[in-house]
């Protein structure tokens, strides 16, 4: 008989894997046997062992006729590791109480059948969408080919993200700043503009002790960036990519050096820095522009295939509204410090064009809140990409 407290261990094992395992699943998994916990594991690494077989690794006693939890379907494909599905029929497990369903094509099913041909009995959906929640990020990716996108921003009660100066440090406390590297930690990628780079010349890493640096992503569309600016002075050690445009990138490339010089001398500077931003280990990737600027669609399906499965994105109001306009953010984490600002000219956090009708309005459902010291973290969700689901 199903008990919820198993798979509760099994949701708070597989958390452990956070910043690690991408893009592969969050995943834990429990085996009982008389009432008893006689292993337990969680995918711990990318390319290293699942969660199923981690739980097998540690069996205390033989798993003849015990059950298994598992938060997400298991696998029934080889990857960089054998089927867990195999794994789980060798160890003589009688039932299995499964949490998510893999969207994944290779497995979607596949695994749960294969169990039951075996004998296994099987339930699915067991906890459901508190297994849900741990894998949005991978659901999304596996279905779509691209990164699952947070947008993320701290502003004050009167909606402010600077004060009237253009000062925006510190808006929320400790707690909340603090809650904001977890999440650099969580997701593979970071992405920001060249506006904020300009503006506060950030690092953008985790500094979370054990923690991983996401890959940084800066949209610089005509390659702004100062080769002095905190970015470019540690892409030595943190994976950086800079997103150019199209036809800035097929300006320098195609014309001649004698060309540039007499033309636009500033130009051959461009390529030059460009040489030396590829020197200091920074990739550069173009994609085309849209009326808001770079094109985001574009861009995802680019940082899809290098295996981006998810991205915070930490924008200033112009690439902020760019993404929301492009349709590309799934999420929002909006920290808000009870604080008033004030000013006509202090920047808020979306700005651009913005919509002409309330009607316009791109909408968001609230799906959580956290109190972080002084400071409340709202989790919205994009009510386009839960149709999609």
């Amino acid at each position: 008989m199903f008990d919820e407290k198993y798979m509760r261990r099994a949701i708070e094992l597989a958390k452990k894997g956070t910043g690690a395992v991408n893009p592969n699943p969050l995943v834990g998994a429990v085996i009982v046997k008389d009432g008893r916990i006689i292993g337990e594991g969680y995918h711990a690494k990318y390319g290293e062992l699942h969660a199923e077989r981690q739980a097998f690794a540690n069996l205390t006693e033989d798993a003849e006729g015990a059950e298994l939890y598992v938060t997400l379907e298991p696998c029934c494909h080889f990857g960089k590791q054998p089927p867990c599905t195999e794994a789980i029929v060798h160890h003589g497990i009688s039932h299995v109480y499964v949490g998510s369903d893999d969207p994944n094509a290779k497995v979607c099913g596949k695994g749960i059948s294969y169990l039951k041909e075996h004998g296994i009995v099987v339930e699915t959906q067991m906890l459901k969408e508190e297994c849900d929640k741990l894998n949005d990020v991978f659901f999304h990716y596996i279905t779509t080919n691209t990164p699952y996108v947070v947008m993320k921003y701290a502003m004050t009660l009167d909606g402010k993200i600077t004060t009237r100066s253009g000062k925006s440090k510190w808006i929320t406390g400790e707690a909340a700043r603090y809650r904001v590297a977890e999440s650099r930690n969580e997701y593979m990628g970071i992405m920001a503009g060249i506006g904020t780079v300009l503006a506060d010349d950030p690092m953008l890493t985790c500094r979370v002790d054990g923690g991983r640096n996401p890959i940084r992503i800066i949209c610089d569309s005509s390659l702004r960036i100062p080769l002095d600016s905190n970015i470019v002075k540690t892409s030595d050690t943190v994976k950086t990519i800079i997103v150019a445009s199209d036809e800035f990138m097929e300006d320098i490339k195609n014309t001649t050096d004698t060309e540039l010089t007499k033309a636009n001398p500033a130009c051959m500077e461009v390529r030059q820095k460009a040489d030396i931003l590829r020197e200091n280990g920074i990739e550069i990737i173009s994609v085309g522009k849209d009326k808001n600027g770079l094109d985001l669609k574009e861009l995802m399906i680019k940082l899809g295939e290098k295996g981006i499965d998810g991205i915070l994105l930490e924008g200033g109001g112009t690439l902020n509204y760019s993404a929301l306009a492009s349709g590309i953010v799934n999420e929002l984490n909006v920290y808000i410090a009870p604080k008033i600002f004030g000013g006509a000219t202090a920047l808020s956090p979306v700005e651009g064009m913005g919509v002409e009708s309330p009607d316009d309005a791109k909408k968001f459902i609230l799906k959580g809140t956290e109190q972080l010291g002084e400071d409340i973290l709202l989790v919205y969700k994009n009510v386009d990409s839960l149709n999609k689901l």
